[in-house]
């Protein structure tokens, strides 16, 4: 197969588990890092339309099944982490982490703090809505630019993307650039020890040293933990997890970790399918315990891996 030059980093047959936070998964068939936006538009534009590409963020809410990805994988690097900071609207690179985002934006008295404990990216958070403390990404978006598969650089509001809870409508193929997002104002030490509060409260709660890729399954209610005193558990996705027996399961090397249901790991050398396999089992039984069908959201792409024994 060939494919177009560019002037950043293209790999053939690349492994992907140690590009994400659960260190699974098979190869893509080619990873592309492209150098700016000019080389990802005339790359995406210069290659077969057949093949499919897919975009990838810094792995943190991904399962990359055993036997790879047949796709070129784009994966953005430094030239798309910028973060730009005007009155109250930050824009930043698709690239750029959620939490560097919270604290730059904290520094200049904006506040974007939900996002200090979002595990990922910005293009991550867009897509998947992110949202922590009863806040969304949607809440803050103001727009967002994309490179769709012919190579045209479009520009999306939020009409376009149509959030919903952990979810948006993104154009099949697009790869999301930058994002421009609006806090409100704020006194940057307040800001700070919010934020410092945040982190504590996640890390006392949370296997923040674990592998894992955050909140495995959507919360059945349709919306993120508040974080106020009166917040519900009901439906909860750890609490049905826990109320139907399966906190700390174990199926292989995948656990759902004993200090939050919620929260697939990895205990050490797990593969993608016992993962997955965990997840699905936890669905089932949940469904049996409390006919909650639980949805995932983490994702999961690829092929899984011919069976053992098999020609």
């Amino acid at each position: 197969m060939t494919l177009p030059q560019v002037r950043g980093r293209l790999t053939e047959n690349r492994p992907l588990a140690d590009l994400t936070w659960l260190r699974v998964g098979g190869p893509a068939d080619w990873l592309f890092q492209p150098a700016d936006e000019d080389d990802l538009e005339d790359f995406v534009a210069a290659l077969d339309p057949k093949i499919a590409v897919f975009p990838m963020g810094v792995g943190s809410n991904l399962i990359v099944r055993d036997g790879g990805l047949r796709a070129v994988v784009i994966r953005l690097g430094r030239g798309f982490n910028h973060i730009d900071i005007e009155g109250v609207r930050v824009t930043c690179g698709a690239a750029a982490l959620d939490a560097h985002v919270a604290k730059r934006a904290a520094e200049a008295g904006v506040d974007l703090t939900f996002l200090r404990t979002i595990p990922g990216s910005i293009g991550g958070a867009v897509r998947m809505n992110a949202g922590c403390y009863g806040s969304y990404t949607a809440d803050a978006f103001v727009s967002a630019r994309a490179i769709l598969r012919s190579g045209e650089e479009i520009t999306l509001d939020k009409a376009d993307l149509a959030f919903a809870y952990r979810h948006s409508e993104l154009p099949e193929g697009a790869v999301l650039v930058e994002a421009t997002l609006e806090g409100s104002l704020g006194d940057p030490e307040d800001l700070a020890a919010r934020m410092a509060e945040q982190l504590a409260k996640r890390d006392a709660t949370q296997p923040t040293r674990d592998r894992t890729a955050g909140s495995t399954f959507r919360n059945p209610a349709g919306f993120s933990s508040t974080g106020r005193a009166d917040d519900t558990h009901e439906l909860k996705a750890w609490k049905v997890i826990e109320d139907a027996g399966l906190r700390g399961a174990i199926l292989g090397r995948a656990q759902m970790n004993p200090m939050h249901p919620n929260f697939l790991t990895n205990m050490g050398g797990a593969t993608a399918r016992e993962l997955e396999d965990l997840g699905e089992m936890v669905r089932d039984k949940v469904f049996q315990n409390s006919g909650i069908s639980l949805e995932w959201e983490i994702m999961r792409v690829g092929e899984t891996a011919p069976d053992r024994g098999t020609n």
